[in-house]
């Protein structure tokens, strides 16, 4: 009989050759990936050394993701594996990017303790296309920068301030933009920081407002950290002490106005997940060191 012939196997023995179960193999024969060379005389299908190394190529081929439509290809000369692995390279590509999105959701649901709303929300954010989370921004940008007070050239500069995710962010990166995309679209979030803004923000033909270096200057903040940490409380003599030098002839009373301002909107936390969207390390948290600074700044006023 046929099927006895050394030089052919049937499928239990290529399955036996190859490691690969026989309703696998059967499997791609019907879809044409490993077809019989023959047939013995009671139907049964038969195979040569040759299927056996097919076999191995549709393994391995499969086990780089590849379906059986494009192995088909590949082995009838359609296409070659350079081309097929070209094309799966992008898919591949395409398929960690999202995986890293979902990654990120849900480890910030971990980490908050979201609800299914919360968790719906999050994941609409996160896979926003390009074009949707720059709208989102420009929304934003126009709302809180547009038609300040300013130089037009500073103006443009805000406005042109680019924050968006690279085409291969980091769960990171997503994690942030997740948190960002919620505040710039809360009002009240929108309002506050604008009003931090307009009393930071240097009028044309005017000086910088007394308070607006306080946000930017990480001497400041600094020499605050050192005071806290040697736990000068803010309305001890000593921390009216620390005040004397760092603002001299400043208008306190305008800078505590802008210290609160700055610290209601949440404006410290806003530029660190700018930062961290951009792929930057930002720097250390200073709202502590600036509510202090505020609570010193009230003490000195009162006494």
């Amino acid at each position: 009989m046929d099927d006895e012939r050394p030089d052919v196997l049937t499928i239990g023995r290529l399955a036996h050759r190859t490691g690969v179960p026989v309703r696998t193999l059967r499997f791609w024969s019907d879809e044409g990936a490993v077809p019989p060379v023959a047939r013995s005389a009671s139907g049964y299908r038969l195979y040569d050394a040759e299927s056996v190394a097919r076999v191995e190529l549709v393994r391995t081929l499969r086990e780089l993701g590849l379906g059986l439509d494009d192995v088909c290809r590949v082995l009838s000369g359609r296409t070659t594996v350079a081309e097929v692995a070209h094309a799966h390279v992008a898919a591949l590509d395409a398929r960690i990017r999202s995986l890293k999105v979902s990654r990120a959701v849900l480890s910030t649901v971990a980490t908050r303790g979201s609800t299914a709303e919360e968790t719906a929300l999050m994941n609409k954010l996160a896979r926003l296309s390009a074009a949707e989370r720059k709208q989102i921004i420009d929304e934003f940008k126009e709302e809180v920068f547009g038609g300040l007070d300013v130089e037009p050239r500073l103006r443009d500069r805000m406005l042109a301030y680019r924050i968006e995710l690279p085409d291969d962010p980091s769960p990171e990166q997503v994690d942030a933009w997740i948190e960002l995309a919620e505040l710039v679209r809360d009002p009240g979030f929108r309002t506050r920081l604008r009003t931090w803004l307009e009393l930071n923000t240097p009028v044309p033909g005017q000086g910088r407002p007394p308070g607006a270096s306080i946000w930017w200057a990480r001497q400041v903040v600094e020499i605050v950290a050192e005071v806290r940490e040697r736990g000068v409380a803010p309305e001890a003599p000593e921390a009216a002490e620390v005040l004397s030098p760092l603002f001299v002839d400043a208008d306190r009373t305008a800078v505590l106005r802008s210290l609160e301002a700055g610290i209601e909107a949440g404006a410290e936390h806003y530029h660190r997940l700018v930062a961290r969207v951009r792929g930057q390390d930002p720097a250390p948290d200073a709202t502590e060191e600036l509510e202090w600074l505020a609570r010193a700044l009230r003490a000195a006023d009162q006494a």
